[in-house]
């Protein structure tokens, strides 16, 4: 029987291109071997990352004279890593690189990672943000930008009757290409001296007392050794392949999923009530306004969040809604195909991609720990009347790249400063108005958010950060 391992496989399918026995197939994230295998080692041959291992004892791949574990013999080579960085950032998204760009620019050594083979992807968001929280770190460029929007407009749905209640001019914004953004933010870090790593995962943290001294990772299927915090031992009987590289400081910007905050101590657990649960199409084929974007209340659409269409061009718009999971009876995609089969001008559309995904919707309290900070949506830093994330995350890690820089450069001369500075400076500013925000969420309960006073507010914030 064939064995795969997971973190190595980039789902090519050459492997299942040989296969004489359709022992293979090749799901949307992962390679399934079937009963059907014989161990040819044909699969082993083709795989151009090394990623399989045929486990027949004695058996020869056939027609070469090859041992069919060769896969377990001849180690898959990697980009060599440094066995130590002033700071780790773990997730490559506009968090993860911001911070690493800054601690780069602040003269830090930085190692940026991606457990993914491509940064950008899979995308989870909506994809807007506002010309003014863009433009405060980046001037838009063609190359990341869908659409540019000029006015926005807010609809009401009661009773299967869908109202226009509130319009917006002059309310500049763009909607990004997420995969080409996220893949500009990492070479921006990289052209700022960052080493960058995909195809690379965090499997725990290198912890001696209570001080991270590092991080555990892994270019294939691994379980952490003694003395790391991390997952659990996984089935199959693969070799580790794990190394440790030191660090001064841990930049956890591994998004909602977050498990490295965890593996510190720091509570990241979210509660359904502080979680949109969102489901999202891109349409083509639709009629709308290229330059508006629309958003949609009401507890028979989105109970507890709301529905949006933002455009991306020429008919074509990104089609989704966010739900609060305590509150609603059916799973997010289900309310998504019912608001998109009620409006006749999007019930004509034909959905090219399928994006699923959760926004943490309260911060959270504990962002910072003995050599770790948290950023991104890894620390609920995301906006909870809307879930917007991007520029909260990008100002997030710009800060922690700067106070961990600081603080790695003052470990270097033996002085005295800490990581508390990143806290204290986001809660003075950014956390202040997340917090503000969580606090008007809660004044509306799901059947209010079709009222005047709470599209007044929701407006308000769906202008994004000034």
């Amino acid at each position: 029987m064939v064995y795969v391992r997971p973190s190595l496989c980039s789902y090519c399918g050459a492997c299942v291109s040989v296969c004489p026995q359709n022992a293979l197939t090749l799901a949307e994230t992962r390679l399934v071997v079937s009963e059907a295998c014989t161990d040819c080692g044909l699969c082993v041959r083709a795989c151009p990352v090394g990623a399989l291992e045929a486990r027949g004892e004695g058996q020869e791949a056939r027609g070469k004279g090859q041992p069919a574990t060769r896969n377990s013999q001849f180690a898959t080579r990697h980009l060599p890593l440094a066995t130590r960085y002033d700071i780790i950032v773990i997730g490559a998204g506009p968090a993860g690189s911001m911070a690493a760009l800054k601690a780069a620019q602040h003269g830090a050594s930085v190692l940026l990672l991606e457990k993914r083979q491509e940064i950008g992807s899979p995308v989870r968001c909506a994809e807007g943000i506002s010309h003014e929280a863009l433009t405060r770190f980046w001037e838009p460029d063609p190359s990341f930008i869908a659409a540019t929007i000029e006015r926005a407009e807010f609809y009401t749905v009661a009773g299967g009757r869908t109202e226009l209640r509130m319009a917006g001019e002059g309310a500049r914004g763009y909607v990004l290409e997420r995969r080409i953004f996220d893949r500009f933010l990492a070479e921006q870090a990289a052209l700022a001296g960052a080493h960058v790593a995909v195809k690379t995962a965090a499997v725990g943290l290198v912890i001696e007392g209570e001080k991270i001294r590092g991080v555990q990772i892994s270019t294939g299927l691994a379980q952490p050794p003694r003395g790391c915090k991390g997952q659990s031992p996984l089935p199959g009987g693969v070799p580790p392949e794990i190394s440790t590289i030191e660090a001064s400081v841990i930049i956890a910007a591994d998004g909602v999923e977050s498990r490295v905050a965890r593996w510190a101590g720091l509570g990241t657990h979210l509660k359904l009530r502080d979680t949109l649960s969102c489901a999202q199409y891109l349409l083509a084929g639709i009629e709308i306004d290229p330059a508006a974007v629309c958003y949609y209340t009401g507890e028979e659409i989105a109970p507890g969040g709301y529905a949006w269409v933002f455009p991306k061009g020429e008919g074509r718009a990104n089609v989704g809604l966010g739900i609060q999971p305590d509150v609603a009876r059916e799973p997010a995609i289900n309310y998504l195909i019912r608001f998109i089969e009620s409006q006749p001008h999007l019930a004509q559309g034909s959905p090219v991609t399928l994006v699923t995904g959760a926004v943490p919707l309260r911060p959270v309290e504990n962002i910072v720990g003995d050599g770790i900070l948290v950023v991104g949506d890894a620390a609920g830093q995301a906006d909870p009347l809307t879930g917007g994330g991007i520029p909260f995350a990008m100002a997030a890690g710009a800060l922690a790249g700067e106070v961990a820089a600081k603080f790695a450069g003052a470990r270097r001369r033996r002085a005295l400063t800490g990581l508390e500075e990143y806290k204290a400076r986001w809660e003075a500013d950014w956390g202040r108005r997340l917090r503000r925000n969580y606090r008007l969420k809660e004044r509306f309960s799901p059947g209010d958010r079709i009222s005047h006073a709470f599209l007044r507010v929701f407006a308000v914030a769906t202008a994004a950060v000034k």
